[in-house]
């Protein structure tokens, strides 16, 4: 088992094809689609939770193989908090913005899906209302934004070595996988949305992220809590 430092996640592109990195990708797809698909079986709603989370142990693993860790792909305590919050609220604006861009670039091609009822009648209901925060601030915020942005990103550019356009295939493929996970339930428009909304956080990650995920994690999760806050409300819109 080869240790590469610390550091390995800046160190620089190499032009050999890295077969470690296509080793880490396919194992960590492979238990992101199959975990999900597998407990939706049983649970519509666990099926996303379960598969980021025992992604994350198997991401975890991965890395250390690597000689690697999480705060080498940008989780780590920011240097400013302050200016972490600032960071996250232009997070939270691309993501609203991109959100719009992404939904009348979709209504050209595809119809909306009717709101689903994949989590249920919220409305009123504390205890679901409660529970799907916890899942928002897990699943959603931290496990999405660690796996689809920074390892994702990271593992992909590692795999294409010098190739001049490495890292924005990396972002636009990674994005299109974030869409994909978002199919099955929202069809075709949603999955162009989300992926919308993958590419504009993946480039703020590659321009700003790699040292500090804590924007990302601060915007994922704060537009999914008015978004179930709203539900909760009955004041949520088609």
């Amino acid at each position: 088992m080869t240790h590469t430092g610390p550091r390995a996640a800046t160190a620089p592109k190499t032009s050999r094809f890295d077969r470690g990195a296509l080793f880490d990708l396919l194992i960590i797809l492979t238990v992101l689609i199959v975990v999900k698909q597998s407990v939706r079986l049983v649970s519509e709603v666990g099926g996303g939770p379960a598969s980021t989370l025992s992604a994350m142990f198997v991401g975890t693993w991965l890395l250390y193989r690597r000689g690697m860790r999480w705060a080498d792909l940008g989780f780590k305590k920011p240097d400013s908090w302050l200016r972490t919050i600032l960071w996250a609220a232009f997070a939270l604006f691309l993501i609203i913005l991109t959100s719009g861009v992404g939904g009348a670039i979709a209504d050209l091609f595809f119809e909306r899906q009717p709101r689903t009822n994949r989590f249920g009648d919220i409305e009123g209901d504390v205890a679901a209302y409660l529970m799907y925060l916890g899942l928002i601030w897990t699943h959603t915020a931290f496990f999405e934004e660690l796996l689809f942005r920074a390892f994702i990103i990271n593992r992909l550019e590692a795999l294409f070595g010098d190739m001049k356009w490495a890292t924005p295939v990396a972002v636009v493929l990674a994005a299109a996988f974030f869409g994909y996970r978002h199919y099955y339930y929202q069809g075709m428009h949603g999955a162009i949305v989300t992926g919308c909304i993958g590419l504009s956080l993946g480039i703020y990650y590659v321009k700003r992220g790699r040292h500090n995920l804590w924007p990302l994690f601060l915007a994922h999760g704060s537009v999914n809590t008015l978004g179930f806050t709203f539900r909760f409300l009955g004041i949520e819109g088609d």
